[in-house]
């Protein structure tokens, strides 16, 4: 059998364990399942473009490559940022008539009913934004115009909502990368459009849905709408900085109350200028990005969104590309942490997932909050435990919590998947861990498993 064969019976595979399956929070309301209680880690990739610039054949292409990759979850926007409202998609069509939300164009919409339904065929779902946050405030960038008010907000929310009422692999996403004013109607702007999207939906189960916002200090989407009915899970964008302690975010919305499942939709993209510490023609490099998808989850986040600075912005020659893309967007596929983020989602997925509660109990030495700071995250009942190293420092542990006197060591690397047997290791209250190569660059994970377990090979699983 060729490669063109296996790949698409990979890919048939995937379609039939995903298809039909619409995603939903967990009952201890940490995590996602699908709705037969799986557990879901979501792996996304913010295609933000993706409807409004991208063709047929373009997208076909994309969303298969993306499966192939390991992605789950694909973002993107149906009135999109790059002068979205007046600058018609490849087969010259714009979303709104006259540029009013009450009065959608079907021709457009079409093309954006065969991305969703070409993305199910391949087990992925789509994170929906009904439309990018400039068409609401333009603020400082964005083309706008801005078009949605109160009196129309709801009305273009349950018409986008009815068009896809029936779609099991739809993930609503209200917002579209802005915070709402102060001394402004835009939180009640957001709350009708959300308001749209459920009405749309009474009678149909499971739509779930949160909000897209700006990096902001501490909450995301929390910040206005974690009291909301409407609002399943918190989101964040943590920004284009490769030295910001992003776990934090994760932290701060892992605390409030209700509980709520939380993650970062929108990280340090690969191949973005890089604000802070740059390593490598003032662009980001994998190992950045690495050291903040793990931080995130291991500090307790649902899963995880990736971005490439090309791709959100479907960038090829021809057109002018927003803040300096270094390549086409099609050769951008290949960049290294595309072919990566498969890892997180796999070696999370190889331990029980659902019990999983994050633990910095078990670091005993003190931290800089740097690229330095190491991360752990446990079984809640102790049976297994993973410790990420960003830089591959000596640490001493605290493994006392964990169950039985030894424990089965494994060393995971980020970077290519394997995993390799280590000592085992007594759960003591002091133990002390090196990992296998130090320096920036040299990430890695330490896995450890009560002896008896049968947990297989980290990032291994059926």
């Amino acid at each position: 059998m060729n490669v063109k064969c296996l790949l698409q019976a990979a890919l048939l595979l995937l379609s039939s364990y995903c298809l039909g399956q619409k995603i939903q929070v967990s009952e201890n309301q940490r995590y996602l399942v699908t709705e037969d209680g799986k557990p879901f880690f979501w792996m996304g990739d913010t295609a933000w473009e993706l409807f409004h610039r991208c063709d047929r054949k373009e997208v076909d292409m994309y969303l298969q490559k993306r499966a192939a990759q390991g992605f789950n979850v694909i973002h993107a926007v149906a009135l999109a940022e790059i002068d979205g409202l007046n600058d018609p998609n490849p087969y010259g069509h714009t979303p709104l008539l006259n540029n009013d939300p009450t009065t959608p164009d079907d021709r457009y919409f079409t093309h954006v009913d065969y991305v969703i339904d070409k993305a199910d065929e391949l087990g992925l779902y789509i994170a929906l934004l009904p439309t990018w946050g400039d068409k609401l405030n333009k603020k400082s960038w964005g083309m706008g115009p801005e078009v949605f008010n109160v009196d129309n907000a709801k009305i273009f929310g349950r018409w986008i909502g009815e068009r896809y009422r029936d779609r099991d692999n739809i993930i609503w996403i209200i917002g579209g990368d802005r915070n709402p004013r102060e001394n402004s109607q835009d939180v009640v702007v957001w709350r009708e459009m959300a308001s749209g999207v459920v009405a749309a939906h009474a009678g149909n189960e499971n739509v779930l849905m949160s909000y897209h916002p700006q990096p902001k200090e501490a909450g995301g989407s929390s910040t206005w709408f974690h009291q909301d009915e409407w609002l399943d899970f918190n989101m964040h964008q943590t920004g284009h900085c490769a030295n910001k302690g992003t776990y934090k975010h994760i932290r701060h919305d892992c605390a409030l109350s209700p509980t709520k499942p939380v993650l970062d939709g929108e990280p340090l993209y690969e191949d973005h200028p890089n604000c802070f510490n740059a390593k490598e023609l003032g662009h980001s490099i994998p190992e950045d990005i690495r050291r903040i998808m793990y931080w995130n989850v291991f500090a307790g986040a649902c899963g995880q969104s990736y971005g490439c600075h090309a791709v959100w912005q479907m960038f090829k020659e021809g057109r002018e590309g927003i803040n300096l893309p270094l390549r086409p967007w099609p050769v951008a596929l290949d960049l290294p942490m595309a072919n990566q983020v498969k890892h997180l989602k796999n070696l999370m997925l190889s331990r029980p997932y659902l019990t999983r509660i994050p633990d910095q109990s078990m670091i005993l030495i003190a931290q800089e909050e740097n690229e330095d700071y190491v991360i752990a995250t446990r079984d809640q009942s102790g049976r297994f435990a993973m410790i990420y190293f960003p830089t591959g420092k000596l640490v001493a542990l605290d493994l006392s919590m964990l169950q039985g006197d030894e424990l089965d060591a494994w060393w995971y690397d980020p970077r290519t998947g394997a995993a390799f047997t280590s000592e085992v290791l007594s759960t003591g209250e002091k133990v002390v861990v090196s990992p296998p190569s130090q320096g920036i660059g040299n990430d890695w994970v330490l896995v450890l498993d009560k002896q008896g377990a049968g947990f297989g090979i980290p990032g291994k699983f059926e």
